[in-house]
């Protein structure tokens, strides 16, 4: 036949020419020409003789021949098998011991049993594991009645008995155990445990012949047969995974190498097999496995071919001859799954050179059409019938024991074409062969095995299988039995075996392969030899021994040989391997010899909604529809992040998903998707990319927090139903009711939601899985949730150590026999009550799976043998079950996987199996009402700081500020000090956490600055504080009248006309609100002032501010370079800015600029604004809520009025006279407009839309409205005062007349006929409110009632004006004189030397308070007497302005100093227009001012001595009476004796200051008695002294010297740094500045490095040890009296031949590009590059085993420019100072140009080439990619070109929103825009931790 095909000169006869030649050298030395070999039987006198080709054999009759093998040998025999059984007896003559080696397969195990077959020898075959240890192979004990016997194992059995001992899997015993063989291997020595010694043959006859066998056995000397012989059977180690041989061991051994079958041999073995297969197929198929199994492909990596599994291949082929050979060879070697993209396509390269690729061609079976018994058949089978290529092809398989069920009658399977085709491909493959199944969690495995069994009619033993199993686990365990005897118990595995049913090997990924192979023997030869010596055999070899040695099935039985059912199968189910990782990549050349393969691929669209569909009928179809499109959409992307997302929502999840939903439709698809994905803990990166997608599956998230308190989260318990929110459901009614939970819980809105959402999946019969930090409440919430449903629970916490055994059972030793206790998970089963395990992430994942078969398939086995079930009527009739009890549910807490809890991923390998929920800190309004129930006498103030300072502290945790995530357990216990010990101060009791940072320096340092920002003083000293001096004012004296003139004279009374008209509104127009978070820090952290808030506008560096004023708690600031409104309230973290950049354009310098004052409305139009615009007399009304603006025109004539050029308003030359608008009563929502020297008025009525004008007889100056119906105003050139009165109705016609009244000033007459005359002059400010009659009589020295005004001007500090505006009568002014008179405009200019100052400001920065009784003003230095506040030696702090506070209570001056602007326009000149200082002003509702510096710095003001005080004391509360006593510890006896007690002193009748003496009441710093400052007296009493404080820190301090001593050993040491890396001292601080700014990052980067090392290093159990601790699994082995029964913790070292962990690869791209250098001034970007570059180098020093990295610039000049090399890695500040050098002068001296792009698509080409574990690309760029003409669909390509290389771009933020834009196109979490510069090492820390590290 062979013959046949080379003559035809096929393309198979030349491949099979070719191989030839490849393979002849290796196969046989000779070549092809080798005299043939044959195996002859002779029956000769002396016995039979076996003789292969020269050498013969005498046969001798076996003693046992149950332990020969049968029916081994084929029909015919290849000739590479004859001479390999003649080499092996060859060295059976010369007595030598054989090793054959050779890849993977049965075949070297069958040439040994076909030797041991032909010669008639006995075998004791053991399959070594990892598991096995020497008593495995010597002897062991077993007990019999109460004594221990030694029982000899395989390997003394065999030296005594003369049998041949065959070892299998070598390369898989732990080192150091075969060792104990090496003397039996050599001199056929061994010195047993019960004192025996075996001794060779020739040894013991010697001996024999001078002593009596009586002596001998006397001696325990026991004779070693000579017919014993060992033939190992084991891999080349290096080239696959194992233990290298001992090399003493293999010394000892004569080696074979048994390759596979010549391809000859092969050829013809698969012509026999396949008959009907055109030969030109088979020889293609075989050319392609020999190919892949050659030198070549092992050097790509590609795992060997299984060329022993291609004759059941061909079989399947015999029987469907149109089948595709690509699919077959898929089956056989699932390439597509466990290799990565170059291996794919090698091996699809072989496959096209050997025309296999032929799976579109080739038609595949559709679906199985229908199954039924075959009935001729003796072993069950069931005839299937497929449909293949439209005609129907039927064939006998085997069954198992129940009848055949008909394909699709299954109620709980909902069929797809995908998975009816998958169906039918295992029923082919089962005809032949075990099938494992791989595929991804929750993609229907064990469904689809399910289903399988159920067709053909099998049970199926479920066997769950985890990392730390035994192959004593999976065969044979030990128990006792009742007597105390030791006996063995077959697994369920076994039974199956023996029972004839489908095993189902869940999770074959996660066992050692060291394990597995105990298995290889039962899956190729389905046969097995147990520890207790019992051996099962394949159903013919049975029954030939059976015939053969003409037994009985009893009398094999009691020899312990037993039959394995010829229909037991097993299926395995695997998740795919990941190529290319160490842990995961577990289907090697083993395992692809032991099964054909099956993929299970997700569902497509259409399928998968069928599905959902046929499981959930009434389900929202638009919400499946949004699923699967979401689902679809990830599953599609090679993203890795979106890959690892589509895991989590794999068919079972959706399914979890729909099946809540239809249960409540109204629920939100979006809300369901991030609790399947648990996306609260999701790293950034991939949270964004779910959301990106989310939104592009347009599946809207739920609206914000402001929509959620609407719904009730009550919980009532009413005739036993309890109602959670909208979800209720029955109250148990328990039998134990000592085991419900009660727990002290205080409700809270989002706990109750959690509650709410556990309990309507806990209806739904959902196991739960709760994940969150720690101190969230986990635990609460759960015991709570069980306490209202009145629930029993069992607790089960898991650890570290925790493994299966302890999970299900604790076994324990009672009177010599072992005992199991039911551990709470089995009490739970049984009893129906709810399990809860907690800290269920601290267990190794390996454990907790196998609490997966028990979730879903409700069975699982327990280590006594008895198996829970949840089937009641199976449990019923079966012995040793437990049925589950229909109550029995899970509820499983852990916390969030990755940093910095660290534990393993529960959710990650189990997530799918439970509804899992998300538990998070509280929200603000939550957590402080919950606390508020914690702690009900605590301020609520302190409360809100706690509640704010901790939600910022998570906030940074969450974004890897900080790395330990604080929670509402952490602020629970503050509160509840605070509520026992009131009157520690909160900053003390605060240090009860953070105290546990205090040592490392970075953290404490951010958690003092958030701290200190929400006004937590931690670190302040009571003594702190620092309010403003004092300064006497001058005495208040009457200086004048005021006389309205009233009289009939019509030239003094002046009627004034009016006339109304509507007003004319345009618009509105839409502009965007946008919200900017706000920085808000409470001022009063290290010290008391007056200052108590100050934030930063979020506002462009040319702008200048013009206008602030308040309403209510609102505060407006207006800005004019470009026009914008801001808004913020007084307590707040966010800022509304909306643009009014197209309404007033920005104009060239030299044109037009906005002066725009704001009027804020009152009720009803809250949260609106009125601007006015100065010249152009421009009044906009916007609305902040929704951004409508809207332009009023006032006088429609002068509308288009246009405006002069060059008349920009300061610019002095022609000072031209603005617009003004006068906005005292805003709040009643009128205003009313004048122009400067202009002789009308403009009332404009907001709310009526009218506007009244009134004509005047004078030119005005300026307007102040006294009262809303009486105005005083000022003449423009004269400063003559006129009193404007109105009747209060604009629109009452029959008074419609203004009339305006002249005011006289007069003076005093001072005595001596002459009187100080009154100068008129200009007041500031008059306030609109008189002063209460209190506060009228304290500033007057006298009782008075009367209407008054404040009025301000520049010669006086204030003026009271007694019976203004309502008394006509004279009203008296008196006035607290200044000095000498305010200067209009600012001293000399800072920088400019000479005051450039003409006219006056804009604003006067003037304030009155009637209610504190002050007048402020903001006044410049030169305006203040500094020699008066600061002592001579002090220099006067640089400020922007001082407030000058003048108290008319307490007739005090003070001068609070207001700090500089960060920063400050350029435009100099222009901002002195707007004020004589950097700052405006404004009152406050509270009592206070705000003020804003030009730098659009807000800070918040208390000057109400009043409240100064209050909150003084509420500080010195919270800073907490530490006063410097010594504290004493006292023990009370009652003894009944007085001791001194403290007592008020007495009183001191001239109140002179006391210091000290235990005697006077209020005196300052002594003992026992009521004072300030001292210690022990009963109460503080303050006499008014200065106080005498005994401070705690002068206890203390450290003194002076040692802190000299200490500062200057810290310089040398750093000075001597330097010289050592020769770096000066300015280059030091160069590169300080870099490093300081992103210490922060390095620090927390180096943390999570350092914990990720750490938890890469944990140690792992070694079992079978001397010491240690006593493993469970080996109890019954401790009771005989082993030694090796424990198991400690160790290192435990990487098994031989699994890859090497490589290193990842990074690269930084850098851009140093000529825009970098250009716009640094503007928003320091090249800066900030160089520190991200700086970051980068300083995080991975000294990790360069785990991180190698390069950087490399990008700019005009190229798009590889070296900066670090990855072998030269920068080792100290000098070289990484030379580095970022390197980029700045590049930047500065480079040609302009853009090579992002490129330079990305260079670096993610070369790193793709070179070998990393990872490899990650960063580019950072100020790309104007638009400017540049690059399509950003171009760049996202570059970034997603190679799924191996994760590319990242970070976009320095750069014109408009063309950044944002950018994001949106590039893919999500790939693409950051750094829109502050500030961001960039954030981000770039955001991307290590969320990616890099993840798996570190």
């Amino acid at each position: 036949m062979h013959s046949r095909i080379l003559l035809k000169g096929t393309a198979a006869a030349v491949a099979a020419r070719r191989i030839r030649n490849i393979l002849g050298s290796v196969t046989a030395k000779e070549g092809w020409k080798y005299s043939a070999r044959e195996v002859k039987l002779l029956n000769t006198a002396s016995g039979d003789t076996v003789k292969i080709g020269d050498i013969s054999y005498q046969l001798k009759t076996p003693r046992n021949p149950e332990f020969v093998p049968v029916n081994h040998m084929p029909e015919s025999m290849p000739q590479i098998v004859a001479q390999h059984l003649r080499w092996i007896m060859q060295k059976d003559l010369l007595g030598q011991d054989v090793f054959l080696i050779g890849p993977p397969g049965p075949l070297r195990r069958s040439i040994a049993m076909q030797y041991l077959e032909l010669t008639k020898r006995e075998v004791e075959y053991v399959a070594l594991s990892r598991d096995t240890t020497e008593t495995d192979l010597k002897q062991r004990r077993e007990i019999r009645s109460g004594t221990a016997f030694f029982i000899d194992q395989c390997a003394v059995r065999a030296a005594t008995e003369g049998r041949i001992l065959v070892l299998e899997g070598l390369e898989k015993a732990e080192r150091n155990v075969l060792p104990v063989l090496n003397n039996l291997l050599e001199n056929r020595e061994m010195q047993l445990e019960d004192g025996r010694f075996l001794m060779s043959a020739q040894r013991y006859d010697k001996l024999l012949q001078e002593h009596t066998k009586e002596e001998l056995d006397m001696w325990k000397i026991v004779r070693v047969s000579e017919d014993f012989r060992v033939i190992a059977l084991g891999l080349p180690v290096p080239r696959y995974k194992g233990n290298p041989l001992d090399p003493p061991l293999r010394s000892r051994f004569q080696a074979r190498d048994i390759y596979y079958l010549p391809f000859k041999d092969q050829l013809d073995l698969l012509y026999n097999t396949g008959q009907n297969v055109p030969a030109e197929r088979v020889s293609q198929l075989l050319s392609c496995a020999t190919t892949l199994c050659s030198q070549e492909s092992t050097t790509l990596g590609l795992p060997d071919f299984p060329v022993d599994n291609l004759p059941p291949a061909v079989k399947v082929l015999d029987l469907f001859p149109m089948l595709s050979a690509q699919q077959l060879i898929q089956r056989l070697y699932p390439y597509e799954v466990m290799l990565n993209k170059e291996g794919r396509s090698a091996v699809e390269g072989v496959l096209s050179r050997f025309e296999l690729l032929d799976g579109n061609r080739q038609p595949s079976p559709r679906a199985v059409v229908q199954v039924e018994p075959a009935h001729d058949a003796h072993p069950r089978q069931a005839a299937v019938t497929l449909s293949i290529a439209d005609k129907n092809i039927t064939f006998q398989v085997p069954a198992g024991l129940r009848p055949p069920r008909p394909p699709n009658s299954s109620p709980t399977f909902i069929s797809t074409p995908t998975h009816a085709r998958l169906l039918a491909e295992m029923m082919q493959s089962h005809l032949v062969k075990d099938m494992c199944l791989i595929g991804a969690k929750g993609y229907g495995k064990s469904v689809i095995a399910r289903e399988f069994a159920e067709m053909l009619g099998y049970s199926i033993e479920p066997i769950m299988l985890y990392q730390d199993m035994t192959a004593r686990d999976l065969l044979q365990q030990r128990y006792t039995l009742p007597n105390g005897d030791t006996a063995w118990r077959a697994s369920p595995l076994v039974t199956a075996a023996q029972e004839g049913k489908l095993v189902v090997l869940d999770g074959i990924h996660r066992v050692n392969l060291g394990t597995l192979a105990v298995l290889s023997r039962l899956l190729h030869d389905r046969e097995l030899a147990l520890y207790d010596g019992t051996r099962l055999l394949r159903w013919d070899r049975y029954q030939n021994m059976k015939e053969q040695l003409q037994l009985t099935d009893s009398e094999l039985q009691n020899r312990s040989i037993f039959p394995i059912h010829p229909s037991f199968r097993v299926i395995a189910l695997a998740e795919p391997p990941v190529s290319g990782s160490s842990s995961q990549q577990w289907l090697g050349p083993e395992l692809l010899t032991m099964f054909f393969f099956h993929t299970i691929k997700p569902l497509t669209k259409a399928e998968e909604a069928a599905v959902i569909h046929g499981m959930t009928p009434n389900v929202p179809t638009e919400a499946v529809e949004q699923l699967l499109h979401l689902t679809h959409s990830l599953r599609k992307t090679i993203d890795p992040t979106a890959q690892s997302l589509a895991s989590s929502l794999s068919t079972r999840q959706l399914l979890r998903i729909c099946r809540r939903l239809s249960q409540y439709p109204e629920e939100n698809v979006a809300h369901a998707v991030n609790k399947a994905c648990l996306s609260r803990f999701l790293p950034s990166l991939a949270r964004s990319s779910l959301h990106k997608n989310l939104a592009d599956c347009s599946i809207q998230e739920q609206a914000g927090p402001a929509a959620e308190p609407k719904q009730d989260h009550t919980c009532i318990v009413r005739d036993g139903v309890l109602t959670i929110g909208k979800v209720s459901a029955p109250v148990y009614n328990p039998d134990e009711k000592m085991k419900v939970p009660d727990v002290l819980f205080y409700e809270n809105a989002q706990h109750m939601a959690v509650m709410e959402d556990m309990l309507k999946d806990f209806l739904l019969g959902e196991h739960l899985l709760l994940v969150g930090n720690q101190g969230v409440g986990k635990n609460k919430i759960v015991d709570r949730f069980l306490h209202l449903l009145n629930r029993p629970r069992e607790y089960l916490q898991l650890h570290r150590d925790t493994t299966v055994q302890t999970l299900t059972l604790q076994p324990s030793v009672r009177d010599g026999i072992i005992v199991y206790e039911d551990s709470p998970l089995v009490k739970a089963v049984k009893m129906g009550h709810i399990l809860v395990i907690d800290e269920a992430d601290k267990a190794p994942t390996n454990v907790t799976c196998i609490l997966k078969t028990l979730v879903e398939s409700g069975e699982m086995i327990l280590a006594d043998g008895r198996r829970i079930v949840s089937d009641t009527l199976e449990a019923a009739g079966r012995p040793n079950t437990i049925a589950m009890h229909p109550d029995f549910r899970m509820l499983v807490l852990a916390n969030r996987p990755g940093f910095p809890f660290l534990g393993n991923d529960f959710f990650g390998a189990l997530g799918d199996i439970f509804s899992c929920h998300a538990v998070d800190n509280p929200k603000p309004q939550a957590e402080f009402a919950m606390l508020k129930q914690y702690g009900p006498d605590v301020p609520d103030a302190v409360l809100q700081k706690l509640v704010a300072a901790f939600g910022e502290l998570r906030a940074m945790a969450d974004q890897g500020t900080i790395t330990y995530p604080y929670s509402t357990r952490e602020v629970v216990n503050i509160v509840r000090h605070l509520q026992k010990f009131p009157e520690e101060g909160l900053a003390n009791v605060v240090r009860n956490v953070f105290d546990f940072d205090s040592y490392n320096k970075d953290t404490r340092e951010v958690l003092i600055a958030a701290l200190h920002k929400h006004g937590i003083p931690i670190g302040a000293k009571p003594t702190s504080v620092h309010l403003a001096k004092e300064l006497p004012m001058p005495d208040c004296k009457m200086s004048g009248y005021w006389t309205i003139n009233q009289g009939g004279n019509v030239r003094r009374k002046l009627l004034c006309p009016t006339e109304s008209h509507r007003i004319d509104i345009k618009g509105p127009v839409f502009l965007r609100v946008q919200g900017f978070p706000l920085e808000r820090h409470e001022a009063r952290a290290m010290s008391f002032t007056e200052e108590h808030a100050h934030w930063q506008i979020p506002m462009n560096e040319v702008n200048i501010i013009c206008d602030i004023t308040t309403a209510g708690d609102l505060i407006y600031v207006a800005t004019c370079n470009p026009v914008t409104l801001y808004s913020m309230r007084e307590k707040t973290d966010t800022v509304h800015c909306i643009e009014l950049y197209d309404v007033f354009p920005r104009t060239i310098s030299g044109v037009w600029q906005p002066f725009i004052t704001v009027a804020a409305l009152g009720s009803p139009l809250q949260g609106q604004v009125v601007l006015h615009e100065e010249q152009s007399n421009t009044v906009l009304h916007l609305d902040l809520v929704t951004g409508a603006v809207r332009r009023l025109v006032l006088s429609p004539g002068k509308e288009d009025e246009p405006v002069r050029k060059g008349s920009n308003w300061w610019n002095s030359k022609d000072s031209q006279t603005g617009y003004k608008m006068c906005r005292e009563f805003a709040h009643k929502n009128w205003l009313l407009f004048y122009k400067a020297d202009g002789n009308q008025l403009d009332v404009l009525d907001v709310l009526e839309g009218q506007v009244h004008t009134i004509s005047l007889p004078i030119n005005l100056k300026s307007v102040f409205l006294v009262a809303e119906d009486r105005w005083l105003l000022i003449e423009s050139k004269t400063d003559r005062k006129f009193l404007l009165t109105k009747p209060m109705q604009m629109g009452a016609e029959e008074s419609g007349v203004c009339q305006l009244h002249a005011i006289s000033e007069e003076g005093v007459s001072t005595g001596f006929g002459t009187s100080s005359g009154m100068e008129p002059a200009a007041p500031q400010d008059v306030s609109r409110e008189q002063l209460p009659n209190e506060n009228l009589s304290r500033a007057l020295g006298q009782k008075v009632v009367s209407p008054n005004r404040l009025v301000c001007d520049t010669s006086t500090y204030a003026n009271v004006i007694v019976g203004f505006p309502d008394l006509l009568s004279p009203n008296e002014v008196y006035s607290f004189k200044r000095t000498s008179p305010l200067t209009e405009g600012r001293g000399p200019d800072m920088f400019f030397g000479s005051s450039r100052r003409t006219g006056p400001a804009k604003r006067v920065n003037c304030v009155t308070l009637v209610e504190a009784n002050q007048v402020i003003r903001a006044l410049p230095p030169t305006q203040v007497p500094l020699a008066e506040i600061y002592p001579k030696d002090v220099t006067p702090p640089m400020t922007a302005a001082y407030l000058e506070v003048a108290d008319l209570n307490s007739k005090k001056l003070k001068y609070i100093p207001v700090p500089r602007a960060s920063s400050n326009s350029p435009y100099t000149a222009w901002i002195s227009k707007v004020s004589d200082t950097d700052v405006l002003l404004a009152p406050l509702s509270t009592g206070g001012v705000v003020t804003v510096d030009m730098g659009g710095y807000v800070r918040l003001w208390e000057t109400g001595s009043d409240t100064l005080q209050r909150s003084l004391l509420e500080w010195r509360n919270m800073i907490g009476s530490e006063d410097g006593r010594p504290v004493q510890i006292t023990i009370q006896r009652d003894s009944g004796l007085d001791v001194s007690s403290p007592k008020h002193g007495k009183v001191d009748p001239n109140n002179a200051p006391h210091v000290g003496g235990n005697q006077w009441a209020g005196g300052t710093g002594g003992r026992d008695t009521a004072g300030l400052g001292g210690k022990g007296g009963p109460y503080r009493l303050d006499a008014g002294h200065k106080v005498y404080q005994v401070s705690q820190a002068e206890k203390d301090a450290v003194p002076d010297e040692v802190k000299r001593a200490a500062r200057e050993m810290g310089e040398k040491a750093f000075k001597e740094r330097l010289k050592e890396i020769e770096m000066s001292e300015y280059d030091a601080a160069t590169y300080e500045h870099f490093s300081k700014s992103v210490r922060r990052q390095v620090q927390s980067l180096r943390i999570i490095l350092d914990s990720l090392q750490a938890k890469g290093k944990e140690r792992q159990w070694l079992k079978n040890q001397a010491l240690g601790e006593l493993d469970d699994a080996k109890i019954i082995d401790g009771l005989t009296g082993e030694k090796a029964i424990y198991k400690r913790r160790g290192e435990l070292e990487p098994e031989l031949g699994t890859p090497q962990q490589k290193p990842k690869r990074l690269r930084l791209l850098a851009d140093v590009s000529g825009s970098m250098y250009r716009f640094n001034g503007v928003d320091g970007r090249l800066e900030r590059s160089m520190e991200a570059v700086c970051m980068v180098m300083e995080a991975l020093e000294s990790y360069e085993h785990k991180f190698k990295y390069d950087i490399v610039g990008h700019s005009g000049d190229g798009f590889d420019i070296e900066l670090v090399k990855c072998d030269k890695v920068p080792k100290n500040n000098k070289q990484r100072l030379k580095v970022l050098k390197t980029m700045h002068a590049h930047s500065q001296f480079c040609m302009s140009g853009d090579y992002t792009l490129e330079g990305t698509e260079h670096a993610v080409k070369e790193l793709a080439r070179e070998e990393a574990d990872e490899h990650f690309v960063i580019v950072l760029s100020d790309a104007n990619l638009e400017r540049y003409g690059i399509s950003p669909d171009r760049f996202a390509r570059t970034l997603t070109s190679n799924p191996q290389v994760h590319a990242f771009a970070i976009f320095i933020g750069s014109l408009g929103d063309q950044a944002e834009r950018l994001q949106r196109t590039l893919p999500a979490g790939r693409s950051f825009v750094a829109m502050d510069t500030k961001q960039i090492p954030q981000i770039l820390q955001q991307i290590f931790t969320s990616t890099m590290l993840s798996n570190a």
